[in-house]
Parts: C-alpha cells; sequence; structure tokens
C-alpha cells in the first residue's frame, strides 16, 4: 500500500454522527495503489481528513490496453478488487474498482461499461449511505460514461493534458472535455495554459499548482532518519529525479549528455521506466557509470531518498504535455529541503525564486547544477518557505471555500 496504512475497520453505514459535509465520489484515472501517487489520492485523502466521506473510483482505462505486461498485470488486479464490495483505505474514506473495459469508445462495449459504472455507484452509495454527493472527477470523459444527474454538483479537476499522452484518443478526449466543461460547476486546473485552455469553456475556471505532502516530505530534514544504504554508498554528488521515467516528459538525452560531461556527478534515478510511454529508451543511460536507476520505492520511503540527494532535477522536454504540466516533485523536492534545477516551463516560472530555472540544454543546466551545489540560488530557509504555502490540505481548502461561493 503507498502512503499511509490502510484503516483495519470499515466505517459501515450509519457510523458517526452526519456533519453537513458533502459526500463526494471522486472518480480517479489513477488506481489507488499504483506506485506513483498522483492528485486524485492525495486530495481525496484531505477531502477525507476534512471531514468528507469520499469514494475514490479507480481509473476508467482513457487508452485501448497494451500488449505489454503492465497492461495486463492491472487487468488481473482489477479483476481482484472488483468482485468485491468498496474497500475502506482511510477513515471515511473508500475504493471502488469498477470492472470495465478499457478505452472502450462506441458499440456494446460502451454500452456495457455505462451500465457497470451506473449500477455499481448506485450500489456503493446506497451500501455506504452516501448523501448530498457530489460527483468530483479527473477524467475528461466522465459524461461519455456516467450520468451526473444524481450528484448535486459536478467539479472536473484537470491536471494533465491527457490527450497529449502518447497513444490516447485525443479528439475523444478533446470532444468530451468540452462537453464535461460545459456542464460542470466549477474547473479546477493546474497550470496556466490549462487555464487559458479551459476558462472559455467555463468562466467558473480557477487555476491553482500542483502542491506537496509537506509534512511527509519534510521527513528527511529530520536528523534521526536514515539514508538507505544503496543511496549512501554511491560518491556525491548526488543529483536525483524521482518519478516516472518517461521519454514523452523527460528530456533523456539531456540526462544523458549531463553524466558523460560530468563522470563526478551521481544521477539517481528513482521511479518506474515506461510509465505512460512503453517506447522509452534508458539503454544508453544504463551503460554509464554514473548514473544509477534504482527502480520504484514505496512512497513511504521517499524522504529517506530525499535526504541522501543533494540536488532534485527535473529535466522536462519542452512539448505541448509538458507545457500544460506542473510537476508535482517541484514542492515535494523543496519540502525536503533541496535545492532544484529545472527547465523553465511557463508554470514553473511564478515560482523561479525557489529555484533554478533553465532552458534544457546540457550548458545551461550544468551551470546551475554548479552553482546550486556551491550554495547559490534560494536558501534552504527559502525552499521550505515556499513549500509550506503550497499544500495539498492548504490547497483543497481553498478550493472547497470556491465551492461554496458558487451560486
Amino acid at each position: 500500500m503507498v502512503g499511509v496504512e490502510a484503516e483495519t475497520t470499515e466505517m459501515m453505514p450509519g457510523n458517526g454522527e452526519p456533519n453537513g459535509l458533502a459526500d463526494i465520489t471522486l472518480l480517479a484515472t489513477a488506481d489507488w495503489d499504483h506506485p506513483l501517487w498522483t492528485n486524485k489520492q492525495h486530495v481525496a485523502c484531505s477531502l477525507a481528513k476534512l471531514g468528507h466521506r469520499v469514494l475514490y473510483v479507480e481509473s476508467l482505462g482513457l487508452r485501448p490496453l497494451r500488449a505489454g505486461r503492465s497492461d495486463w498485470r492491472r487487468v488481473l488486479q482489477r479483476l481482484r478488487h472488483g468482485l468485491r464490495p468498496p474497500r475502506p483505505v482511510r477513515e471515511r474514506l473508500w475504493v471502488w474498482s469498477p470492472l470495465v473495459l478499457p478505452g472502450a469508445r462506441s458499440g456494446p462495449a460502451a454500452w456495457l461499461n455505462r451500465q457497470v459504472l451506473r449500477l455499481g455507484l448506485a450500489r456503493c452509495r446506497r451500501r455506504l449511505g452516501l448523501r448530498r454527493d457530489w460527483l468530483w472527477t479527473y477524467n475528461p470523459r466522465t459524461l461519455d460514461v456516467l450520468d451526473a444527474g444524481p450528484y448535486q454538483r459536478l467539479i472536473y479537476h484537470c491536471v494533465d493534458a491527457i490527450q497529449a499522452q502518447p497513444d490516447m484518443p485525443a479528439a475523444a478526449i478533446d470532444r468530451g472535455e468540452a462537453r464535461l466543461c460545459a456542464e460542470a460547476d466549477a474547473v479546477f486546473v493546474t497550470s496556466p495554459q490549462l487555464l487559458s485552455d479551459l476558462r472559455p469553456l467555463n468562466p467558473q475556471t480557477i487555476y491553482y499548482p500542483n502542491v506537496a505532502d509537506g509534512a511527509h516530505f519534510a521527513r528527511a530534514l529530520d536528523p534521526s532518519l536514515g539514508v538507505p544504504a544503496e543511496l549512501a554508498a554511491l560518491p556525491a554528488p548526488r543529483i536525483g529525479f524521482v518519478g516516472a521515467i518517461s521519454a514523452y516528459k523527460l528530456d533523456l538525452l539531456l540526462l544523458e549528455t549531463l553524466a558523460r560531461r560530468h563522470p563526478h556527478w551521481s544521477f539517481v534515478l528513482i521511479g518506474p521506466v515506461g510509465e505512460g510511454d512503453p517506447s522509452t529508451d534508458v539503454a544508453a543511460l544504463a551503460t554509464l557509470d554514473n548514473v544509477h536507476l534504482l527502480g520504484t520505492r514505496p512512497y513511504n520511503d521517499l524522504p529517506a531518498y530525499l535526504k541522501g540527494l543533494d540536488l532534485g532535477l527535473l529535466p522536462l522536454r519542452l512539448s505541448p504535455y509538458t507545457q500544460a504540466m506542473f510537476p508535482m516533485k517541484f514542492f515535494e523536492y523543496l519540502a525536503a529541503g533541496l535545492p532544484v534545477v529545472a527547465t523553465a516551463i511557463d508554470a514553473l516560472e511564478p515560482f523561479g525564486h525557489l529555484a533554478l530555472l533553465r532552458q534544457p540544454t546540457a550548458e545551461a543546466f550544468a551551470a546551475a547544477i554548479s552553482a546550486a551545489l556551491e550554495g547559490d540560488g534560494p536558501t534552504q530557509q527559502q525552499r521550505l518557505a515556499g513549500a509550506a504555502a503550497h499544500t495539498y490540505r492548504g490547497r483543497t481548502e481553498a478550493m472547497l471555500q470556491d465551492l461554496s461561493q458558487l451560486v
């Protein structure tokens, strides 16, 4: 289980006193126990901590299945979970895994998906006694598969230009997203580009950048926390990236060039290779003695790994996808006290006082890394203060305040 351990006791219908808060069905585009936690899991946890009862609905699959083992492992896991009722994972938070056919766009498969969702959600809501429901969705094609009529409010939280990812049905997503925005009571976005794209579709479109679980990553500052042995054994300085190692997001050639030109720097990459992009090729990186591909590590262990780094790196490609994103790792690195060198994308520009933002060239990145390692740039106090101002709880509270003011 990623993050905090799951609760062992289910809150059955009728347990606890009604608190007057809306119950929320959260339609995610990520499975709950995916090794890389995203906005969906964090927002669900924040809503639950603030007193809302939350039904987290795992990914419906926006694209067709690929032939690789990763997709089929997810199918087998879904089959195991999909035959069960909603499972409790936190206080006031349950996860349901609908048995849908991934990537179905039309015909009998799409019709079957709609029936599974309609009947399954109705059953889940009755079982959990959900009331005054809101539908909080991350799926741009929500209204293609689900009737929002039973819900009092419809909220779309757009955190990526999903249609710009590999193998996505871009035209269908664009159409579904336009319809969803037009019908939503509010649209929240995480980057200036998404704000520009979606505000014409809904005047109640509000920008909040991505944030971090500050308390979790601040554990890296705890003197008693040990650095994992596999990391401590690597020569310093250790320059790290944590997240999906995917060619559609990361500039892998930039990383390779930096590693070849600076053999005295240890480059540490933590995360799955090819997540969302199976064409990702790290063979050239893997041949370099100073590049260390450690694979995925549990979310709970990440602060210890960040403690063992000297710098957090965000070597992003410049593309339509990255220009519409706000990298979650930005504030996570800062919360851990690390200096940050990142590609200068639009979403990060307002936070340039907290990091060294550069164009994605080997010369610019090398100069910035050298400067940061020598102590130039924002102080640790400035970095920590910036991270403290951007947390999931604070952002979720602000979004709920916005929703309370809607007519």
